[in-house]
């Protein structure tokens, strides 16, 4: 298993009345009326501290991600986060998987090309190169990309990319919606010919496709839990069987919410708030944000039969669950040490996953409680579960220096000196 501490950097203090007073949590929350810079300086530096902490800890990865416009999780420069993270966890064998840079909002995208390289020899060798289509509120609502030319630009920004890396030569681009005179990047990658790619998604047919038949790791980024993810990851494995790629867990990654205290009965005292504030406040989300265009016919349609179904089931009611509501309908894995162990086995088993992503902070969780669950998770329940499928399966969708973990030297000081 590779286990990765994922951080949304949210607003941790919105308002009681939150979901009642203001239309959607994406695109148009007034920052004025919710926040100030000097608040959010503190949340970035604990967010900072807290994925430090995690690679410091013993997990294999530190995970952050592009979103605009929110207070559900606002890093829109994604590789700004990654760059001080690179050079905070310089000599620990921790990769950075930046999850990633939205391909279709950025122009031109051989940027990313640029940033990711850079990225990766900051590190040396430690990045994962995550490749996301990007949700509809930040690409569509907030940056203006026409709902149904964001898979196609996504396909040609990927491809571009991926030359960019691996041409030996200087080359002229001319795309559809990306014209270049004159490709010659630099830096290149250390990771030769590439860093490993995942393709975070959120259930789309299309998505899990093109992850498949590119080779690269198919990541599903569902905060609904395992029991209703089951559906998409039993049709990924059906569709590479149908193709005959091997059945490596590698192949899949998956996000979990995980809460870990000393007891189940301290679980809920701890984070049975947090909880309901991200459900409630974080996923307040206005439904016209999500135009038509967005997902192509056949994932909308799959979507619509399997797993959705499922969610909005779940939704109608679950503004009156209680923490109890979110454990047993498997949203969130929480409890006592041996508990969280327990259910993270099952999930791993039944989604047949051998990358997962764990979100340590929950919501409004404060500060000193994520240190607390990450020291948790780490002494008491990581250990357990670090090795399953690694006598099995080659991992080939992480970077080739960390696959087997050797003792970490000690941690070089940020600013850089020894």
């Amino acid at each position: 298993m590779k286990i990765s501490a994922f951080h949304l950097m949210p607003h941790r203090d919105l308002p009681d009345n939150f979901e009642e007073e203001y239309h959607s949590v994406w695109v148009d929350p007034p920052f004025w009326d919710l926040a100030t810079p000097e608040q959010v300086s503190k949340y970035y530096n604990w967010t900072l501290d807290e994925l430090v902490h995690a690679a410091k800890s013993g997990f294999d990865g530190i995970c952050v991600n592009e979103h605009h416009q929110n207070a559900y999780g606002f890093m829109p420069g994604p590789n700004v986060m990654g760059g001080a993270l690179a050079l905070a966890t310089r000599g620990l064998d921790v990769a950075c998987v930046q999850m990633g840079a939205t391909l279709p909002t950025t122009n031109p995208p051989i940027r990313i090309a640029e940033e990711y390289a850079m990225l990766d020899c900051i590190s040396e060798g430690r990045l994962v190169a995550g490749m996301p289509l990007g949700t509809a509120m930040d690409a569509n609502m907030a940056y203006g990309i026409t709902p149904i030319e964001q898979r196609e630009r996504y396909y040609e920004a990927h491809d571009l990319i991926l030359k960019a890396w691996e041409s030996r030569e200087p080359f002229a681009f001319n795309g559809k919606y990306t014209q270049l005179p004159m490709v010659n990047v630099w830096p290149r990658p250390i990771q030769n010919p590439r860093p490993p790619i995942w393709v975070p998604g959120m259930g789309s047919l299309s998505t899990w496709e093109f992850a498949a038949n590119n080779n690269h790791c198919y990541c599903f980024l569902s905060y609904f839990g395992h029991a209703q993810g089951k559906a998409v990851m039993d049709s990924y494995w059906q569709f590479l069987e149908e193709k005959e790629i091997e059945q490596n867990p590698y192949r899949v990654g998956f996000l979990q919410l995980v809460a870990v205290s000393e007891t189940d009965e301290q679980a809920e005292k701890d984070y049975a708030e947090h909880v309901k504030y991200f459900y409630n406040k974080g996923l307040h989300i206005a439904p016209e944000f999500t135009p038509p265009g967005h997902q192509d016919y056949r994932s909308l349609e799959n979507n619509l039969r399997r797993q959705l179904k499922g969610q909005a089931n779940a939704r109608e009611g679950i503004k009156n669950w209680s923490y109890k509501d979110y454990v047993d309908k498997q949203f969130v894995i929480s409890g006592g040490p041996s508990s969280v162990v327990e259910q993270l086995e099952n999930l791993i088993d039944s989604l047949h996953v051998g990358n997962l992503m764990v979100l340590m902070q929950i919501g409004s969780m404060p500060h000193e409680l994520t240190m607390k669950n990450i020291d948790l998770f780490t002494n008491d329940v990581l250990p357990h579960i670090q090795d399953r499928w690694s006598d099995k399966y080659e991992n080939n969708w992480w970077p080739e220096r960390l696959r087997t973990k050797q003792p970490s030297s000690e941690l070089t000081a940020v600013g850089g000196a020894e």
